[in-house]
């Protein structure tokens, strides 16, 4: 089976995107912002199975028990991208980092895994330098509105 980058991509956004936002709404204890970025992860793989069931497939033929493990199996990279920054929460209290440094150590993990699951398809396609930069470009902008969007939110 084939790795779908797709969902690594899209849940190391939403990982970023719930990150980002946590750190705004108050002091989250680290075990809370770990489950936060994990049931988001998971409820975001619920929806995405559901849709892609409901969208593509319910219109056109029955859907089989097989049909729905093969989605949510080529869905799972949505949940699997939430728990490099659920850990990276998890080791920050021994290096002595408060929430503020918590959550933006969460928030690097995330968008390195953003920038790293929409870069490796893109060099293992043979894509040109060029369009390998412009991916990494789009990617990093991406991150710079969640990023900016966290310090608002702080400020």
């Amino acid at each position: 089976m084939r790795t779908d980058y797709v969902g690594a991509v899209y849940g190391s956004i939403l990982a970023a995107s719930v990150v980002a936002t946590a750190g705004t709404l108050g002091p989250f204890p680290r075990i809370k912002l770990m489950l936060l970025l994990l049931i988001t992860g998971v409820v975001f793989w619920a929806a995405h199975v559901y849709a892609r069931l409901a969208g593509e497939r319910l219109l056109y033929h029955p859907v089989t028990w097989g049909e729905v493990r093969r989605v949510a199996v080529r869905e799972w990279p949505i949940v699997k991208v939430a728990v490099p920054p659920a850990a990276a929460v998890a080791i920050s209290s021994p290096f002595g980092l408060g929430m503020a440094g918590t959550t933006w150590c969460a928030l690097i993990v995330a968008l390195i895994e953003q920038v790293g699951w929409a870069t490796v398809p893109v060099v293992r396609g043979g894509a040109t330098v060029r369009v390998v930069l412009v991916n990494g470009a789009v990617n990093l902008l991406l991150g710079a509105v969640i990023v900016l969007a966290k310090v608002v939110l702080e400020h």
